[in-house]
């Protein structure tokens, strides 16, 4: 068991090194080239990826129509995921007040995902947010945190935290729907099934990706080819629903690579 690889790619010295400093705020930072569509996407990465996963992911997906793609960028040990789903929820008021009110989609890798699902669990961002995509996302937290430095967010990432034990709680009635992808080869996600949404109030739906690491598992293409699949079936939603907020987009058509582990 090693440190999560979030966290070892940036170094322990990285780790370090930022925690006295006064840190810098988030941004938004919308990626060139961007064809405006009808369909806005937010990009929030994870610990140390920085933008890096965002750009890659922005170019596996373009070319559908969909967008603005922006990503949202923060510096990893600046906030807790609390503070980081108040200022993406703000993020996500301007994205969709910018395309004429148009409803948002989520894209989180890792960390970026857990502070996506809290912003639309916890703080009512359902009511704009109609789909979250995860990739890689410690949902339940994960074994290797309790190895990590005892920095408060990364506290946040144990296995019954006092943040996973607030998810785990009744939020009846949220409008938006996930898709959490997770792997059998994660490093950084320990138990795997951690990277499930398992919650009896969630529209969760799990894939699986056997023998794919926590770094490539965003960039796998039948990835990317199955969140394209997902990002089509929204605009076609949001396309028949109008502007205000529709249903969540139905395509639960699975992957080639799907044998089992969804719900």
């Amino acid at each position: 068991m090693r440190l999560p690889l979030d966290v070892a790619v940036g170094g322990v010295g990285q780790l370090t090194g930022h925690f006295g400093r006064t840190l810098p705020q988030w941004r938004m930072v919308r990626d060139e080239p961007s064809a405006d569509g009808n369909l806005p996407v937010l990009l929030v990465h994870g610990l140390a990826d920085r933008e890096s996963v965002c750009m890659a992911l922005r170019r596996g997906l373009g070319g559908l129509g969909a967008g603005p793609f922006i990503t949202v960028s923060y510096h990893a040990f600046s906030p807790d995921v609390r503070a980081a789903a108040r200022v993406l929820g703000e993020q996500v008021e301007l994205a969709s007040a910018r395309s004429a009110g148009r409803t948002v989609v989520v894209i989180g890798y890792s960390l970026g995902g857990l502070i996506a699902r809290y912003y639309v669990q916890r703080l009512g961002g359902d009511m704009h947010v109609p789909l979250v995509i995860t990739l890689a996302t410690p949902h339940g937290g994960s074994a290797a945190a309790l190895l990590a430095p005892p920095h408060p967010l990364l506290r946040q990432l144990r296995p019954g935290s006092e943040l996973l034990t607030e998810l785990a709680e009744s939020t009846a009635g949220c409008r938006t729907r996930f898709v959490a992808f997770y792997s059998d080869l994660d490093e950084v996600i320990i138990p795997a099934t951690r990277g499930r949404i398992d919650h009896p109030d969630l529209k969760a739906c799990n894939v699986l990706v056997p023998g794919v690491g926590h770094l490539t598992l965003p960039l796998h293409q039948p990835v990317l080819d199955h969140i394209r699949s997902l990002l089509t079936a929204a605009q076609q939603t949001t396309s028949a629903a109008g502007l205000p907020h529709g249903q969540a987009p139905g395509a639960n058509g699975q992957p080639p690579w799907h044998s089992r582990g969804s719900s």
